[in-house]
């Protein structure tokens, strides 16, 4: 018997979701239904204390992938990926407030030929707080990520297959794949999707999923700017500090034995070796990272590189 092949995955990771899971997986289904393309719908429970598992008694079709706890929305997402088997992936919320039947332009700007198309929540529908963090952190990521993506907060999204085949997710850097595709040399865009306000349940959102997004952002503008040459951001810092430290304590010599200046009371001569002992030390890490990013690339049998096509004429 021929497996079934679907040619869409829909991943959507669920927690404490009762009473949106059976709403959220009929309007899944008409929507892909009047695509007629073959689908496959994955749940991922994130350890749900609600009734959610068995709200999902039923329903079909349906791919339900359970965690033992609440491992995180990040870690859901990684595991409906590993699952899935369409050629497209399609990413949402679990709350109803991304709309499924906004997939058809998601997959019209895949047509065009990108790897990669994220919602943009145009008009949002999330409260002031939310709100209010939501652009904090999109200024902060225009700053340091430069994935010219307006909102990466939206979980609405659609991928090619072949973006996964080397990428794993932790924390909570799912909000940040396209920059992190981008970085690889896929195609990224953008649409404007709707956006609707949360009728069953409760935010998951909370400061300490912004403290997280945040540490991610330093993350992924670390890996953008210095993945494949750690040596030149620690080393770089490591040489300026130690050549500002030997500028100040040759100084303090010139003072002492030329003007006869006395360095017993006084702070520069600390802070010139302060300076010098740090600097050896960011130069050393700059050293490592180089050893530990070079070990990386070729653990996982690639370079730091990514060939999009070989073709001969």
């Amino acid at each position: 018997m021929t497996e079934y092949q679907p040619y869409l995955s829909i991943v959507v990771p669920l927690y404490n979701e009762e009473g949106n899971v059976r709403e959220l997986h009929r309007r899944i289904h008409e929507a892909l239904q009047k695509i007629g393309k073959p689908f496959e719908i994955i749940f991922v429970d994130d350890g749900s204390k609600d009734k959610t598992v068995e709200e999902t008694n039923g329903l079909s079709p349906l791919t339900l992938v359970r965690f033992r706890k609440n491992f995180g929305q990040t870690a859901a997402f990684d595991a409906g990926i590993k699952a899935a088997k369409g050629e497209i992936l399609i990413t949402l919320d679990g709350d109803l407030q991304n709309d499924p039947a906004d997939i058809p332009l998601l997959l019209a700007k895949i047509d065009e030929g990108y790897d990669v198309v994220s919602g943009w929540r145009f008009n949002r529908k999330d409260t002031l707080m939310k709100r209010f963090f939501s652009r904090g952190a999109n200024m902060l990521r225009k700053i340091l990520v430069k994935d010219g993506i307006h909102d990466s907060g939206c979980s609405l999204k659609a991928y090619r297959t072949e973006c996964f085949r080397e990428v794993d997710l932790f924390g909570e850097m799912h909000r940040f794949m396209p920059a992190l595709l981008a970085l690889d040399g896929f195609r990224v865009a953008e649409v404007k999707v709707s956006h609707h306000p949360r009728i069953h349940g409760t935010t998951k959102y909370n400061w300490k999923r912004a403290v997280k997004g945040f540490v991610d952002m330093i993350a992924i503008w670390f890996w953008r700017k210095y993945s494949y040459r750690p040596i030149h951001l620690f080393g770089g810092s490591g040489l300026f500090l130690s050549l500002l430290g030997t500028g100040v304590l040759v100084w303090m010599l010139i003072e002492k034995f030329y003007f006869g200046a006395s360095l017993s009371e006084r702070l520069w001569p600390l802070v010139g070796i302060f300076f010098v002992l740090i600097g050896v030390q960011l130069f050393i890490y700059g050293l490592l990272a180089d050893i530990v990013v070079r070990n990386y690339y070729h653990s996982r049998g690639r370079m730091n590189y990514s060939i999009r096509e070989v073709r001969k004429q």
